[in-house]
């Protein structure tokens, strides 16, 4: 069964850090790309980043390069968001999601706000 548990959301004051993780099981991880969303209240989703399989090309949104880093480590079966700079406009929960022959999974969810 795959499974994807996204975990290190939090509250946090504009301006400050925060670094998501998502641990996958259940399917060959190495072998799958990976990718972060995110939803806001009353929004769609949103894309937010990738991390693409086999050449490990990272792609961003436009509202956060430069200021988010997505990473995995294939050793441990996971991928992580590493979110600075953060503002009140990334708040929203954030989901991971991989993509695995041809077939999509995705997490649950950690709710990320960012307010003072």
């Amino acid at each position: 069964e795959v499974q994807l548990v996204e975990s290190g959301g939090g509250l946090v004051q504009p301006g400050g850090s925060l670094r998501l993780s998502c641990a996958a099981s259940g399917f060959t991880f190495s072998s799958a790309s990976m990718s972060w969303y995110r939803q806001a209240p009353g929004k769609e989703r949103e894309w937010v980043a990738e991390i693409i399989t086999p050449a490990g090309s990272r792609n961003y949104a436009d509202s956060v390069k430069g200021r988010f880093t997505i990473a995995r480590d294939n050793a441990k079966n996971t991928v992580t968001l590493q979110m600075n700079s953060l503002k009140p406009d990334d708040t929203a929960v954030y989901l991971c999601k991989a993509r695995y022959r041809g077939l999509e999974y995705w997490g649950q969810g950690t709710q990320v706000t960012v307010s003072s």
